[in-house]
């Protein structure tokens, strides 16, 4: 496969998709993913995040627009697209009478990766399953499961992985296991597109992240910039006495009492700072004892722009 830099990982364009009844998943979807990345595909339930997959890996038909994967078209050049891709899909589906090692090779001969290039022992030793390598599907454990569909969608060594809620269900540990093998998918150049629930995992994993909601895009940011877009900041208060009634100021958006000597103090970072909060607390004649600060996070960011969005 030639190497076309310039080109994105994939492209998407007002893509649509409307079911029988007219219901419409997606209503034009504009989306660059670039190459070498690790990009966050984010959303509440039913936004349409698994139709955009389930297009871009050939099990849904798109109603109307265009989108490419590694500079294939998923229309004019159906084959090389589906070669430049490969996915985890949300639901664990296998042949319970095979075993990893079968799966891996059935797989790589579906896509015609011949005996010599095949790399099945490689991949279930990179997922920690080489011991259960001639072990029966159905006896291993949901975690275990998970990981054999990342080495699934790795057979034919495609420069684009996508996972799609790779983690739900999946113990801490498990967890981690597979975010350490991703990280070192893509130091390895794999691109790969992530959609998750655990906003906490895409902040940390994710450089950038496309936010979908209602079947449309409403924001495509670099992370940190995502972040960086949060106003809302909350500082907690302890001071030197009991409190009845909580104190007022145009500083505070929002004010409450978490027990008889703490104030929870929501606040706009664009419209106040962290100074004027504490002096309108010590201006109430109170003496501050301790102060605990929470930082702005992807979840705050989510739940404004998807509420917004409504």
């Amino acid at each position: 496969m030639t190497d076309q830099p310039a080109q994105a990982a994939i492209e998407i364009r007002d893509l649509t998709k409307v079911y029988k009844g007219g219901k419409r998943a997606l209503d034009g979807i504009n989306l660059t993913i670039p190459r070498g990345q690790i990009y966050g595909l984010l959303g509440p339930n039913g936004a349409g995040k698994s139709t955009t997959i389930n297009i871009l890996a050939g099990l849904v038909n798109k109603t109307s627009g265009s989108a490419s994967i590694w500079g294939f078209d998923i229309d004019a050049n159906p084959r090389n697209a589906k070669n430049s891709i490969g996915i985890v899909p949300q639901e664990i589906v296998f042949d319970p009478f095979f075993t990893p090692f079968e799966t891996l090779e059935n797989q790589a001969g579906y896509y015609g990766v011949p005996k010599d290039r095949r790399r099945s022992m490689e991949l279930l030793r990179a997922v920690h399953l080489e011991d259960k390598a001639n072990a029966y599907a159905r006896t291993l454990s949901g975690g275990m499961k998970r990981r054999l569909l990342v080495a699934k969608a790795m057979v034919h060594s495609p420069p684009i992985l996508v996972l799609d809620e790779p983690t739900a269900g999946v113990d801490v540990q498990l967890r981690q296991q597979l975010w350490a093998y991703v990280k070192e998918l893509n130091a390895m150049g794999v691109t790969i597109v992530l959609t998750t629930h655990y906003l906490e995992e895409a902040e940390e994993l994710c450089d950038r992240i496309g936010i979908i909601n209602h079947g449309r895009v409403i924001t495509d940011k670099p992370t940190r910039e995502l972040i960086a877009m949060a106003q809302e900041k909350v500082v907690q208060v302890t001071v030197d006495r009991d409190i009845a009634t909580p104190p007022s100021d145009p500083s505070f958006e929002k004010v409450e009492l978490t027990d008889e000597r703490t104030l929870t103090i929501t606040y706009m970072k664009n419209r106040a700072n962290a100074g004027q909060v504490l002096s309108a607390v010590q201006a109430g004649g109170l003496a501050i004892v301790d102060v605990v600060t929470r930082d702005p996070d992807l979840e705050d960011v989510f739940l404004n722009l998807t509420a917004a969005a409504e």
